[in-house]
């Protein structure tokens, strides 16, 4: 069976489902590889336009394998150049949904971290519990969960390796929404169809500017938002848009 199960629901909106129950979906080099692998292939695809991600009742990720870490040593960490099999899912265009249940932990919680929006089941446990195993986070969990949460509930996370409810992670704005455990996945295909309805030209320039601009000044980031609301006047998207709005009439967008 492959780590990773991928399915097309429709022509615009793909399921990427982690599938390694007997190991909570603990993130192994081989997953890292086959996710690169699968969200390279994604960002090409012109049909596509929102991915689901999530792993079963019990997991979404309960962080890396550590039998593969445990005897390695520094240099071989940095010859495994990991950060490479992050990258194709923090560049992704497309919008990125995580549906969890069960733990996000480690390298679990930094792949949730790694979408645009998260949709917890209530009983969903969030954390970074690396200290815990002599380590760090390693893939983002120091630096998006700060930014995502602030400085001080991120320390108390990241040096107590404590876990946190879905409702604690939605409180302090690391999770967008909060439902009951068996409507996760329904939600979160309930959003990805709602985002497909929309102008995909408009959907990627929010997410560019978005991603671009929290690491900017506000004035640069404020620029790059204004040049592409500018950009997207000569569409035909937008036209379409407005010209729906003034006829009173939903509008149909072909993403040019």
């Amino acid at each position: 069976m492959s780590e990773i199960l991928i399915e097309k629901l429709d022509s615009r909106v793909v399921l990427v489902k982690l599938n390694r129950p007997d190991a909570l979906n603990a993130l192994n080099i081989k997953t890292r590889q086959l996710l690169a692998k699968c969200f390279s292939a994604l960002s090409e695809d012109k049909e596509v336009r929102c991915i689901v991600i999530t792993g079963n009742a019990s997991a979404f990720a309960a962080g890396a394998d550590i039998k593969e870490m445990a005897g390695a040593g520094s240099i071989e960490m940095l010859l495994r150049n990991m950060n490479l099999l992050w990258k194709p899912v923090a560049e992704c265009p497309k919008p990125i949904i995580a549906a969890v249940n069960g733990y996000a932990l480690g390298g679990g919680c930094e792949l949730a971290m790694h979408a645009d929006i998260i949709i917890a089941g209530e009983n969903a446990k969030f954390g970074q519990p690396e200290i815990r195993v002599g380590i760090m986070p390693g893939a983002g969990g120091t630096q998006r969960l700060t930014r995502a949460v602030g400085k001080y509930k991120a320390m108390k996370m990241l040096l107590t390796g404590e876990m946190i409810s879905a409702r604690e992670a939605c409180d302090m704005g690391l999770v967008s929404e909060v439902v009951p455990d068996d409507e996760v996945l329904n939600r979160a295909l309930q959003l990805a169809k709602k985002i497909t309805l929309m102008p995909p030209l408009a959907v990627a320039q929010i997410k560019e500017v978005v991603l671009a601009g929290q690491d900017a000044s506000l004035e640069t980031a404020l620029m790059l938002e204004r040049k592409a609301f500018q950009l997207l006047f000569d569409s035909e998207d937008q036209k379409e848009g407005m010209g729906a709005f003034l006829e009173k009439r939903k509008p149909s967008y072909c993403g040019r």
